[in-house]
């Protein structure tokens, strides 16, 4: 699909069918980073169905796909262990008026994989995870203030972190204020900052690693800031989960946060999250102290027998399989092809790869080597035509080597328009519309 070209690659049914959910759902999407405006203009397909690390759209075309799930199939779609063990569960009942026997198992099984947590609550979603960290840091320590990491690009939608954001619109800004921000990988700014409001800051929360491992002794001298100061430390798991290792970014780097949250990887795309942590702190949330009660995590569907049979199923095949090792041999083998195809094209210096090679993203930069939307339009737009669905290079287990060589062949050839439009100073002839947009800004 060159400028000059005249066949179009085309998915009128997706067109069709993203046009239905707009006049349905706000945003044609239920999460942000999955709206059509984050794919080329009319490029951006409905999913019929998935298998492994396959999916297919309305319109008949098959991909290639990564960061499914946004980084939460991490096993490949209808994973047959997952789905079998659900399946057990489905004659059974999914909720009950009293616990079910399913979420002590659930329980015992992920404490037994992270073992740095004492006590563990399970929820749906993210968000509720780590908001549930945040009251409860509060209530521990009597203080208002939550400092979290600037360079993360999100924690959750409530207003503590959504009024940081470009998308502030209904956060008071009284709450907004509430919440202050301290640079990864500076131990010296973080305690200038937990000076500066001394005794206010409950909590420090951050993802443990990002990009790239953190700087040697950070996360041990976060601990002992956090000790120090009399604040709780938080890691933020939702990706580092059993994609760094099996007990999380904790567990491979030996330093054991107050409170942990997880997410993402632990359902293999069912619904369901964890806050984990010492008894001291999680117990606030129970019945067993003389304390002033927390509400902690109080939600219907929070332990629902299937995702809770779907979570044990991933703890187990994690540790059984040995899947964050494929992970990171398949990203191993995939940065080194793109890497090598973006250099051969003359673009090695603006298609950029990011991250643990469990967790790859990439960058694309224009002819001032800043990053670009206009390139990134380009980019996807030719890997779309190559049958690969790639908002990131993130992979899952169910990928084989042939898929990441035909990932690679793909971005090959994608390179060679980039190199063209690199030429031209323009992308404009390649991009087929308007530009992808960022998907946290001020204005639709």
């Amino acid at each position: 699909m060159d400028a000059e070209d005249t066949t179009e690659f085309l998915l009128p049914r997706s067109r069709a069918a993203n046009e239905r959910l707009h006049a349905l759902v706000p945003g044609g999407a239920h999460t942000y980073a999955k709206g059509d405006d984050q794919y080329p203009e009319a490029l951006a397909p409905v999913i019929s169905h998935g298998r492994g690390a396959h999916v297919w759209d309305v319109d008949g075309n098959r991909y290639v796909e990564y960061g499914s799930g946004l980084r939460s199939v991490s096993l490949g779609h209808a994973h047959p262990r997952v789905t079998e063990a659900v399946r057990r569960e489905l004659d059974r009942g999914s909720n009950f008026v009293r616990p079910s026997i399913v979420e002590v198992e659930a329980a015992e099984r992920f404490l037994a994989t992270v073992p740095t947590a004492e006590m563990v609550k399970f929820a749906k979603n993210g968000s509720d995870a780590t908001t549930a960290a945040v009251r409860l840091a509060r209530a521990a320590t009597g203080r208002p203030r939550v400092a979290l990491c600037a360079d993360h690009p999100f924690f959750s939608v409530d207003d503590w972190f959504i009024g940081t954001t470009p998308m502030s619109a209904g956060v008071p800004a009284a709450t907004d204020e509430l919440t202050v921000t301290f640079p990864y990988g500076d131990l010296a700014a973080t305690e200038e900052l937990l000076c500066r409001h001394r005794d206010e800051i409950a909590c420090l929360i951050l993802e443990p690693a990002t990009h790239t491992d953190p700087p040697a002794g950070y996360l041990a001298g976060l601990r002992e800031l956090a000790d120090r100061h009399g604040c709780v430390l938080v890691f933020d798991e939702m990706i580092t989960g059993f994609r760094w290792s099996e007990a999380g970014a904790q567990g491979l780097y030996g330093v054991v946060p107050d409170l942990s949250t997880f997410g993402k990887a632990l359902g293999n795309g069912f619904a369901v999250s964890a806050l984990a942590g010492r008894r001291e702190l999680m117990e606030r949330g129970g019945l067993r102290h003389s304390d002033e009660r927390v509400f902690l995590l109080s939600t219907t569907h929070g332990a629902e027998t299937h995702s809770l049979a779907a979570a044990m199923a991933v703890l187990t095949t994690y540790v059984e399989e040995g899947v964050t090792a494929r992970l990171h041999a398949l990203g191993e083998r995939l940065a080194a092809g793109v890497r090598e195809a973006a250099a051969g094209m003359g673009v090695g210096d603006h298609l950029v790869l990011r991250g643990r090679a469990s967790n790859l993203v990439f960058a694309t930069l224009d002819e001032n080597r800043q990053p670009s939307q206009q390139y990134r339009t380009l980019f996807l737009r030719r890997l779309l035509a190559g049958g690969v669905l790639a908002p990131s290079f993130v992979v899952s287990s169910a990928l084989s080597e042939a898929d990441v060589d035909h990932t690679v062949d793909v971005v090959a050839q994608a390179c060679a328009v980039y190199r063209k439009a690199l030429d031209a100073s323009d992308p404009t002839p390649w991009m087929g519309g308007r530009p992808v947009k960022p998907v946290f800004r001020r204005l639709a």
